[in-house]
């Protein structure tokens, strides 16, 4: 897929106007009062006259592409218990990433809630961490002008982002609104790297599931940490990755290998736009999101796996390749993939079982790097390293969480007493009586009282948590303070220590 020119593409017709660059420009104008009250109602659909069709529970209209194929319904009972899964992981994120990662990553693979999934998605992605570093950029971004030679060419490309989705049917719609305003924000956020065709997808996708601001960190995610070069004008780094995904097919499919060898078909020609928008343009809907909710989990190693899948239950076995004698009978293949290897439960069952590794990928991308390097030089574009999924981003960007810090059950203020009960202050006092009566007995004697240690041990033990480390007499009670009533306003602090470890240890032990 090439980057996107100024003279790519039919321009679309816009009744209000064009989409110049700022948000006044998009507000709609007086001749559109009366499509703006029907598309309020909750759909574009509805302002272009596709009320009376029915639309599919992922905003399709029935009958067109996006709502081909079969879908694999979860049970009620199931998905609500899954949906309180996933609540309590998004309300303790750090922990689970940290200590139980393998359990998401199952649980992206099973498929994330339908309810969830945007919310999910910018957790795995770190937009929610690039959303809480940058209040207001998008925003600011939003309000600039921006670049009329990006703008023009975005604009064009709006009305081909799903035509038969509710969001986007409408022409100057909401959909198409929000679609300009996150690309032209992010050539303002890049603008060495300017717009590029395949964003477009990418961007709606995200707006399917969640507003403007947070699609637009999300996008930033992916081109920068999962797909880093993908979208810059040369588009070097998919040139690799196509490299990488033939190589590795010699050992997932030495069958499908050998005959893409013989008739000479370059990687480009079939996995650009598969790998460029994520499969977003290539499978079914349910597959779509399924593979999705595991990319943003497990990274790049889930669009290898899937292409891998493609190529070999499309061109794996002799029987499949009777009908593909030529390199036109070939393409043709992989651009109309049977229904059958495209199917939801089959695809994600081959996928997980596929053994691709993050060690691999970057294993092969070192030697077809240095291939590169040797037949055409140095790379132009220098893209940051990709990251592997969730994990690798996290701990490459740790951010503030600061509805998922933990916090102790129990709040004190300062000037409370150690506890709610009157009974429990009285063995402190008791202690300072048996401290005094020591002291006492040492200058007269020299010798500590050994009645009076067991005693004071005695109360010590009685008292609990109520009495602190520093009511223990030290081990030379003749250099300790003779003024032990003034260690007492630590006490608060030190319970409140207590309770918020307490309930640290308790939370850690539920999860």
């Amino acid at each position: 897929m090439a980057k996107s020119r100024g003279e790519n593409g039919p321009r679309s017709p816009a009744a209000e106007g064009s989409l110049s660059g700022t948000r006044e420009s998009l507000a709609p104008g007086p001749d559109a009062a009366t499509a703006d009250e029907l598309s309020s109602l909750g759909s574009d659909s509805e302002a272009n006259g596709f009320a009376e069709r029915r639309i599919d529970k992922f905003g399709f209209i029935v009958g067109s592409q996006g709502a081909e194929g079969a879908l694999e319904e979860v049970p009620l009972e199931v998905l609500r218990q899954r949906e309180s899964k996933w609540l309590d992981m998004l309300n303790n994120w750090d922990k689970w990433m940290a200590k139980k990662h393998k359990k998401i990553r199952l649980r992206c693979q099973k498929g994330i809630p339908p309810s969830l999934r945007g919310r999910a998605w910018q957790y795995l992605s770190g937009g929610k961490v690039k959303l809480q570093q940058n209040p207001g950029k998008f925003d600011e971004l939003d309000m600039s002008p921006g670049d009329p030679k990006w703008l023009d060419v975005i604009e064009r490309d709006l009305h081909r982002q799903f035509p038969f989705h509710e969001m986007f049917v409408s022409r100057g719609g909401h959909g198409q609104q929000d679609l300009f305003r996150v690309l032209k924000a992010y050539t303002l956020y890049r603008p060495e790297e300017g717009y590029c065709q395949a964003q477009a997808p990418i961007a709606a996708v995200l707006l399917m599931h969640m507003p403007a601001e947070q699609a637009f960190w999300c996008l930033v995610q992916i081109c920068e940490k999962y797909l880093p070069g993908y979208y810059s004008e040369k588009l070097e780094a998919i040139q690799l990755d196509g490299e990488i995904l033939f190589s590795l097919l010699q050992k997932v499919s030495p069958v499908a290998h050998k005959h893409l060898s013989q008739q000479k078909i370059d990687p480009l020609l079939y996995m650009t736009e598969w790998f460029m928008c994520a499969f977003a343009r290539t499978l079914p809907w349910s597959s779509v999101l399924r593979v999705w909710d595991m990319f943003f989990c497990e990274g790049v190693k889930i669009i290898f796996r899937v292409g891998l899948v493609l190529l070999k239950h499309a061109l794996g076995s002799p029987e499949k390749l009777k009908a593909c004698q030529g390199q036109y009978e070939t393409i043709e293949r992989l651009r109309s993939l049977s229904p059958k290897i495209m199917q939801e439960a089959f695809l994600v069952q081959e996928v997980v079982e596929l053994s691709v590794t993050e060690r691999q990928i970057e294993r092969e991308h070192l030697i077809q790097l240095r291939r590169w390097q040797e037949t055409r030089g140095e790379l132009q574009c220098h893209s940051s390293p990709r990251l592997h999924g969730a994990k690798a981003i996290l701990e490459a960007e740790p951010g503030p969480w600061p509805t998922l810090q933990p916090s102790p059950s129990i709040r004190l203020p300062p000037d409370a007493p150690l506890s709610g009960s009157k009974g429990k202050s009285k063995p402190s006092k008791q202690v300072q009586k048996e401290q005094k009566e020591q002291r006492k007995q040492i200058k007269t004697s020299g010798q500590p009282d050994k009645s009076t240690t067991t005693s004071q041990t005695k109360v010590v033990a009685a008292a609990g948590d109520a009495c602190l480390p520093q009511d223990v007499p030290p081990k030379d009670p003749v250099h300790q303070d003779p003024a032990p009533q003034d260690s007492a306003p630590q006490d608060p602090a030190h319970h409140r220590s207590q309770e918020s470890l307490a309930s640290q240890e308790s939370e850690d032990t539920y999860l």
